[in-house]
């Protein structure tokens, strides 16, 4: 839920005012003190006095405060954060963190789906095919992208373009951002759940390094349709779940009221799913959230994103697709199952070798 509060600048961020709407109902304080610190700010302005010693008090208990709640969120709030109305989106990524973005469009089959964006472009040094889903952000635009949830030309469209990286050995970046697939008759008479299904399978195999991140929201297969990689990472305040939690009451309690409850049996953030290893990394966001820094924010995906390339790139492609075959296989294994896992070639050694032992030799023939 968001507060409604005059409209003031929050210290440290150049990036954008913090305006009406734009507080989250657990951020009380922090609205309380912006509002006392622009305040200070229009008294000093008006009438020629120096409140900055009360401003730099009133900004180092704001940055406790922020410290303090964000600190301790619960699973619902965190979800709260990743669906903020100012959090960065696929085209602030593309504008700031992109060179030189071309965008691919069409699957060749239907049409063009513009819940998924394709193109080529550069991420410092490298030179990469970005995938991403789009939500929009005026009004026209989040229609016109079904607020960010795809169709499957979208998927199609997504695979088609990875196919063409493959050719050209272009490493493949994710970003996702979805509450989930389009589920409309026109997109289910397309094929939704097969077109998620074939690029589960295809991005398994697909012969080039493969980086997805979770920049906000990562609801259901219409996130994995694009989330199949060598490295998954999330947003420090991103959310990654196989339904959403409004989606999850209604079934288990017929009651959206009991989302709250719901995200926390999900187990959706970050941190849950580090500890849980389904993903590889936590990516930190600044203080406050990434609405608060959209740029530092940026920063940290694309250093997250220069450095694992990197590594990846030193990889034999072999060895990769192996690695990638054996994660996903791994998901949802308790240590029983990856210890067997592994010593599985050892063990299926030794019994060779103990079959051998085992076989009488054959004797000599009588002469």
């Amino acid at each position: 839920m968001l507060s409604a509060l005059s409209v003031v600048e929050m210290p440290g961020n150049n990036n954008h005012k913090i305006s009406d709407g734009d507080y989250l109902d657990f951020e009380t304080k922090v609205a309380d003190l912006d509002r006392q610190i622009a305040e200070l700010q229009k008294l000093g302005s008006a009438k020629g006095i120096d409140y900055s010693a009360d401003i730099r008090c009133l900004q180092k208990e704001q940055v406790c405060e922020l410290k303090r709640v964000y600190s301790n969120l619960t699973a619902w709030q965190t979800v709260q954060v990743a669906r903020h109305p100012k959090r960065p989106l696929l085209s602030d990524y593309l504008e700031l963190m992109v060179r030189d973005f071309r965008e691919l469009h069409g699957d060749r089959c239907f049409g063009d789906d513009r819940a998924i964006i394709t193109g080529l472009g550069q991420i410092g040094l490298e030179k990469v095919l970005v995938i991403g889903q789009n939500k929009g952000k005026s009004l026209k635009e989040k229609v016109a992208c079904n607020f960010g949830c795809p169709n499957p030309e979208g998927y199609r469209k997504a695979l088609a373009k990875m196919e063409f990286a493959e050719k050209y050995n272009i490493p493949v970046v994710t970003l996702i951002d979805t509450p989930g697939a389009y589920p409309g008759i026109g997109a289910e008479e397309r094929g939704q759940a097969q077109a998620i299904a074939v690029n589960l399978m295809e991005m398994s195999r697909l012969r080039v390094p493969i980086i997805c991140i979770v920049i906000g929201e990562g609801g259901s297969g219409g996130a994995l349709g694009i989330g199949v990689g060598d490295r998954l990472a999330m947003l420090e305040f991103a959310y990654y779940s196989v339904i959403s939690p409004e989606g999850c009451a209604a079934i288990l309690w017929r009651d959206g009221s009991q989302a709250p409850q719901a995200a926390e049996s999900l187990k959706l953030t970050s941190k849950d799913l580090f500890k849980l290893k389904l993903i590889d990394h936590i990516v930190p966001e600044p203080l406050g959230g990434a609405h608060r820094s959209i740029h530092d924010t940026i920063l940290a995906v694309e250093d997250y994103i220069v450095k694992t390339l990197r590594d990846l790139k030193r990889t034999k492609i072999d060895n990769l697709l192996e690695n990638r075959y054996n994660r996903i296989r791994l998901i949802g294994s308790t240590p029983a199952d990856v210890l067997r896992r592994k010593t599985e070639a050892g063990r299926v050694r030794i019994t060779a070798a103990l079959k051998a032992l085992r076989t009488p030799k054959p004797l000599p023939a009588k002469v």
